[in-house]
């Protein structure tokens, strides 16, 4: 900001040396011959002893200036790039030390890092991982693997594991699911227990408690003695264990008997057995499935083939698509194999006629091939169904009754599959032949508001009133319920209309042909709770029965409790298929000298540190991740 002291001055036009005064039209030197040598000096000198007028008010102009320049840096905010200190300089380039607050943040990061994404411990060792972490903060001292494994590992599972075991303090009722796996890749076997229950929010939780070493014969005693520790190390008593979804394996039904536990088979299991026995062990529909694997094979195995194949595709105006290989454990993946192959069909007629082929499908087999995915297309809509992360032991019954009523109908795409569909059907009615007698089905069922007991006989309606009453008569014993009011909260939208000949049809169908209950009163408040809840309409197939529980826990405060018991058992044991499937990604290759107790660490943590962080984020402690 120029000087009060140009008031009274203006710069001569003739030479910028000097400066023409406005009273006198005196010239008067700023200084100096060059620019960076004016000044003023002179200038306010010459107001001092020849204008005594204009060199006080020039003064009070100065004061004024140097006031606000006062006021002005007072107020204003200091830079973030002020010069430091030379000690804060020395300190700002220091590394950081071992206990300091952000060298532990940063290795805690990165020990979410690898345990979320499948990452071996080794990735800390690698030197474009160095390079990127001293990139983001030049300060942090690199840790090698042996410090991850031994320190920061056991820290972050016990933090992950007083979080579940705080998680699962206030529930009553606890389902699990267990399944044995062995690696492919080292010669470890591990023995699984999940675990889900609903919470006081009827929520559904689900966390891992163990996928521990399970070395030696896995005999039925062995499996038994592993459950009793399993529940001895989390401290959960056998009072609060409502069912253990389990494979069909001999071994392990027979531990479960042994150790006094609840268990249920898996239904995916199940009906897998049921489709190899009444479809896929078929001669016929063996020999296409040998022949479509034939076929898969070939170009599989050899890219040009496959590079043939495409190039029909697109002259056929086709997306070019790979054919897919089934896995002979899982009935669904021959299912999508066939319909890959059917769908291919034209690309792969073109392509016999040039080309050789291992083996061709002839045109009564392509008939075959179409009408036995009509067949199973139910069976896929159900696995897929049960599989979801909702689905309960309240699907079974109505699940299995709809489909025999489906395959019990007649339809247009019967040729040439009418013994395999009458097979499947005698193999599903004899593998679920006892679901009805079992209560942890039937009273699961009653209890899902979408289905309660629309799908049982008139007489077992009555021994299933009598079951439930039994359950309700132990939830009044716990503990005083709330009261409640006789009005439903909220309405459900209408529900879609289902395909014709679909599985969702036949529940609508089962529907139409059941009674609902006259609703006797009575005296005691838990069956005056059952009657008015039976009597009401089920809810629509896609609702959420959870959230009908949430709204209507008031008025059914005996019927809640029982379903936050009934509801949180699984229909299969999916969880721990998928548990091991994480297991094959930290058990690979690359870390096949795992020791057993730091892959149960990982494993756990792979599956739990979501939930512990979502808790967090849901607090408002961790807006940075999101899992």
């Amino acid at each position: 900001m120029a000087s009060p002291v140009w008031k009274f001055y203006k710069v001569s036009e003739k030479d910028i040396k000097f400066a023409v005064c406005c009273v006198c039209s005196k010239g008067i030197s700023r200084g100096g011959d060059k620019t960076r040598n004016f000044n003023t000096t002179n200038l306010i000198r010459h107001l001092k002893v020849c204008h005594a007028k204009e060199y006080n008010e020039y003064t009070m102009l100065a004061s004024e200036k140097a006031e606000g320049d006062r006021l002005q840096a007072t107020c204003k905010p200091k830079s973030s790039l002020a010069q430091l200190s030379i000690e804060q300089t020395l300190q700002r380039g220091e590394p950081y030390g071992k206990d300091s607050k952000k060298q532990k943040e940063i290795n805690s990061k990165i020990m979410e890092f690898i345990c979320l994404d499948h990452q071996p411990l080794s990735v800390v060792d690698d030197v474009g991982f160095k390079r990127l972490v001293n990139h983001l903060d030049p300060r942090y001292v690199h840790q090698g693997r042996k410090y991850f494994t031994d320190v920061c590992l056991p820290e972050i599972y016990n933090t992950v594991y007083d979080h579940i075991k705080t998680l699962m303090s206030n529930v009553t009722s606890v389902s699990f699911t267990s399944d044995i796996w062995s690696s492919s890749v080292s010669p470890m076997s591990m023995l699984s227990l999940t675990a889900q229950f609903i919470n006081e929010d009827f929520e559904l939780k689900k966390v891992v408690l163990h996928s521990r070493e399970f070395a030696g014969s896995h005999t039925a005693e062995a499996i038994a003695g592993a459950f009793r520790d399993m529940y001895q190390a989390w401290g959960i008593p056998m009072e609060k264990v409502h069912v253990i979804l389990r494979d069909n394996a001999r071994n392990m039904e027979k531990a479960m008997k042994d150790a006094h536990l609840p268990s249920l088979p898996c239904m995916s299991h199940t009906l897998q057995l049921v489709v190899q026995e009444g479809v896929l062990s078929q001669r016929s529909i063996g020999d296409i499935i040998a022949i479509g694997r034939r076929i898969v094979g070939h170009f599989k195995h050899s890219q040009l083939a496959y590079s043939r194949l495409q190039t029909i595709q697109k002259q056929l105006g086709q997306d070019p698509k790979r054919l897919q290989q089934d896995v002979p454990t899982r009935w669904n993946s021959t299912l999508y194999m066939l319909r890959s192959l059917l769908e291919e069909k034209r690309a792969l007629c073109t392509y016999g006629a040039d080309y050789d082929l291992p083996a061709m499908l002839t045109a009564s087999q392509w008939k075959l091939v179409e009408n036995m995915i009509s067949l199973l297309a139910p069976f896929e809509e159900l696995t897929n169904q049960i599989s979801s992360s909702s689905a309960s032991a309240a699907d079974v019954i109505p699940a299995t009754r709809a489909l025999r009523r489906l395959l019990r109908k007649t339809a247009d795409t019967d040729q040439g599959v009418k013994t395999s569909k009458a097979t499947l059907l005698d193999a599903l009615e004899r593998r679920f032949s006892d679901i009805e007698s079992e209560p942890l089905y039937t009273i699961a069922t009653v209890l899902d508001p979408r289905y309660k007991d629309r799908y049982f006989s008139d007489e077992l309606k009555q021994k299933i009133r009598g079951l439930l009453s039994h359950v309700l008569s132990l939830t009044d014993a716990a503990g005083p319920q709330e009261e409640h009011s006789g009005e439903a909260k909220g309405s459900e939208p209408p529900e879609k209309v289902p395909r014709d000949g679909s599985l969702h049809a036949m529940y609508a169908e089962l529907l139409d042909d059941s009674e609902q209950h006259d609703g006797v009163d009575s005296g005691n408040p838990s069956s005056a709770q059952m009657n008015l809840y039976l009597t009401e309409a089920v809810i629509p197939q896609n609702r959420t029965p959870l959230t009908f529980w949430q709204d209507n826990r008031s008025r059914f405060p005996s019927l809640a409790q029982a379903a936050r018991a009934y509801l949180c058992a699984p229909c299969t044991s999916v969880d721990s298929e998928r548990l091991f499937s994480a297991a094959g990604n930290i058990i690979d290759e690359k870390r096949n000298k795992l020791t057993a107790k730091n892959a149960e660490m990982l494993i756990f943590l792979k599956v739990n540190l979501p939930v512990m962080l979502l808790a967090k984020e849901s607090k408002g402690n961790n807006k940075t991740l999101s899992v």
